[in-house]
């Protein structure tokens, strides 16, 4: 069975949303630098173990929040699959559509966003493979 790993909140103004998390649940909150020259802010809700960057409470997770856009107007999950390519074919064999391709997440991983049957914006991660 396949888990939900982490969560993305789309924003229109980041610095009152980065606000807003921080001062109502205590969140810690990261900037990093994307492709493209966009801006992602990373949400850690939970502890995490710094050399994995997992949860250390199981069933935890943490997620992300970005500038709002049309293809991605409302939260997101995203789902740690096997392989981002089988399931991005998966996707387009139930008549759904891709809106971001694969994409690496340097030293971390891969994501794409896809749709479901329903037109939710959903995000595929693949964790990177370490030699």
């Amino acid at each position: 069975m396949d888990k939900v790993v982490h969560f993305e909140i789309p924003v229109d103004d980041l610095a009152r949303a980065k606000q807003f998390y921080n001062a109502l649940f205590g969140w810690q909150l990261e900037d990093y630098p994307m492709p493209g020259g966009a801006s992602y802010t990373g949400i850690r809700t939970t502890p995490v173990d710094e050399k994995t960057f997992v949860p250390k409470e199981p069933g935890a997770i943490n997620g992300g929040m970005m500038q709002r856009t049309p293809a991605v107007s409302a939260p997101v999950v995203a789902i740690k699959v096997s392989s981002v390519d089988e399931y991005v074919k998966k996707v387009e064999a139930a008549g759904c559509k891709v809106v971001m391709p694969k994409t690496e997440i340097e030293g971390m991983g891969y994501y794409a966003y896809v749709t479901d049957t329903e037109n939710n914006v959903i995000g595929l991660w693949e964790d990177l493979k370490k030699p």
